[in-house]
């Protein structure tokens, strides 16, 4: 790994001129904003263009997709999103290779690395993931419903120190998105329904990945997706064309903004709009992406936003993932223009990166073109120069390998996520009598669960009619859709079909049940809550926990953080963009029972 000098007094520093001078540039002890405008004025425009650039990479070259470190050379790109991170010591002395390349660069800017969601229980290759290790807590729906601010900072200054542990320094997360439309695939991802409940914990969030200000000792976080992405027309994501409509028959858009208002106040660094066109919000009906009156007249004008906005990733090329699949770019609104208008259009709507694109001579030919001034270049670039510095990145990039080791998936990180988890966990109905009549170890039935977990609990049979109790793990319903990316977005009716219910059902009958639904979305339970011995809704947590629940070892302390509707034909005849708007819901939010 590349030594960086060091001045007496311990502060480093590279001598780029071997003459024992240091760049004003590389100087720790100068305002951040000289050193911005030092560096900027010594950056060629195909220097400026790579750092607009935010694209992916993976941890070495593997089956999955190229590592992409040759384009930090030959395409001065510095930002890039991981997307597969073997373990603690890899990342980290992955982290120190790709510095190590970036340090050989003309000007040695550092590069910055981020992620998706890596705490949690959903494994999804556009939106989160569980590999390289991290202490698993709740899915972010299920921090909303512990509604426990202090839990919910002390977590996520957890998962800061994890993430920098490893170098990666920019979150792209939390969700600022509400989950006023059921149906919708990325419920799990965002804090509620509630929009009083969201902004709590979306700047406790905020505030425990970057702490009071931005620094050397925080994780940037891009907040996403403005101007938010919950209200999507029929339920249908946006990462797909038939998805890239939102709705607003409600014309409730000022209510999707609230939670954007506290991400404002608690400092978020960066943003990150939606791929949906905002239709019969007011707003000009392009994508988010592509939308001036969003980004500079919402974004920039009326909430004064000044820090880094990066495209959602892959809007103008989309993804090939090798030998595997093609998937299209999201430029939902402006198919029918060029990639070069496209381009400028991003531009002219006010981006400072282009997510997921690893392509700076678009930028440079917008410029060489007159279509762009280069003012407008240096003015994206400065904001992203800007947060390097502030993160301490230009100081010091690497990481120690052997302390990212010890301390990701610690065991006092991993316990405090599972307290985080057993937190989350949500009492739907009264505890039926005969559960507190069970023997100290009954036969038990289980399905979903670990078999050796369940064994320590009880004597485990392979019939329901043998058991003492049944516990079941279920996942909220959805409709398996075709393709690659599709099938990892759960979509469609929330209602379980009619052979399944049955099913439950008749368990039910047959001997006392748990039923434990994990509430990815707002699953219509309506049958099982009055043939359940107890039901439990949970939104990512391990077996034990839930065994303990349902033989009343702990006590869910967990509110619902959503309506549970009572079918679908309510679903349907709701309106997208309004909370609490299904007729004669199950449940409702804030539920929860206590025996």
């Amino acid at each position: 790994m590349t030594s960086r000098l060091r001045h007496h007094d311990g502060t480093p520093f590279r001598d780029l001129n071997h003459n024992g001078t240091m760049e004003p540039y590389e100087d720790p002890r100068l305002p951040v904003d000289e050193r911005v405008e030092d560096l900027l004025a010594r950056m060629t425009l195909d220097e400026k263009a790579g750092q607009m650039c935010h694209g992916r990479m993976a941890a070495g070259d593997n089956g999955f997709m190229p590592s992409g470190a040759d384009l930090i050379a030959d395409r001065h790109i510095t930002h890039f999103a991981m997307v597969q991170v073997p373990s603690a010591d890899a990342m980290a002395t992955w982290n120190n290779h790709v510095q190590d390349l970036a340090a050989a660069t003309r000007l040695g800017i550092p590069v910055t690395l981020s992620s998706d969601p890596r705490h949690g229980f959903t494994a999804n290759p556009m939106t989160a993931h569980t590999d390289g290790g991290f202490s698993p807590g709740p899915e972010p729906i299920g921090l909303a419903a512990t509604d426990d601010p202090a839990l919910v900072e002390e977590f996520a200054g957890a998962i800061a120190r994890e993430l920098r542990a490893v170098g990666i320094r920019v979150a792209l997360h939390p969700m600022a998105d509400l989950a006023t439309e059921p149906r919708w695939a990325r419920i799990s991802g965002t804090f509620g329904e509630d929009a009083d409940r969201a902004a709590r914990m979306l700047s406790a969030y905020i505030r425990g990945m970057q702490g009071d200000t931005l620094g050397p000792d925080s994780v940037a976080c891009m907040t996403k997706h403005f101007p938010g992405h919950g209200p999507q027309a029929g339920g249908e994501d946006s990462h797909f064309a038939y998805g890239k409509y939102q709705a607003f028959p409600g014309d409730n858009l000022e209510y999707h903004l609230k939670p954007w208002e506290a991400a404002f106040a608690a400092g978020t660094a960066q943003v990150m709009p939606c791929y949906s066109i905002p239709a019969g919000s007011g707003l000009p009906e392009v994508a988010a992406n592509f939308n001036r009156e969003v980004i500079t007249g919402l974004l920039r004008g009326r909430y004064g936003f000044d820090g880094v906005v990066c495209t959602d990733f892959n809007s103008l090329s989309g993804m090939e993932i090798p030998g595997i699949v093609q998937l299209p770019p999201r430029n939902w609104g402006v198919e029918h223009l060029s990639l070069a208008d496209q381009v400028l259009l991003q531009l002219d709507a006010g981006v400072d990166q282009l997510g997921g694109e690893t392509r700076p001579d678009w930028i440079v030919e917008a410029v060489r073109s007159g279509a762009v001034d280069e003012a407008r270049i240096d003015t994206s670039v400065r904001r992203i120069l800007r947060d390097k510095f502030r993160l301490g990145l230009f100081d010091d990039p690497y990481v120690d390998v052997d302390a990212a080791r010890a301390l990701v998936g610690a065991p006092e990180t991993r316990r405090l996520g599972r307290h985080a988890q057993q937190r989350s966990l949500v009492q739907l109905t009264e505890r039926a009598q005969v559960l507190a009549e069970l023997p100290s170890q009954p036969a038990l039935y289980v399905e979903n669960v670990v078999p050796e977990v369940a064994a320590r609990y009880g004597r485990p049979v392979a019939r329901p009619e043998e058991a003492d109790l049944a516990v079941l793990r279920l996942t909220a319903p959805y409709e398996a859709r075709e393709g690659f990316l599709e099938q990892h977005f759960h979509a469609g009716s929330l209602e379980f079909p009619a052979a399944e219910l049955s099913r439950l059902q008749a368990l039910c009958e047959t001997v006392p049940t748990v039923l434990d639904v994990h509430l990815d979305r707002p699953a219509v339970l309506t049958g099982l809550d009055t043939a359940a011995a107890l039901l439990v809704g949970s939104f990512g947590a391990d077996d034990d926990l839930v065994l303990d629940l349902a033989l009343g070892r702990s006590v869910a302390r967990g509110s619902l953080p959503f309506d549970l509707p009572s079918s679908m034909q309510a679903i349907e005849n709701s309106r997208e963009d309004v909370p609490f708007d299904t007729a004669e819901p199950l449940f409702r939010c804030g539920h929860r029972a206590t025996d």
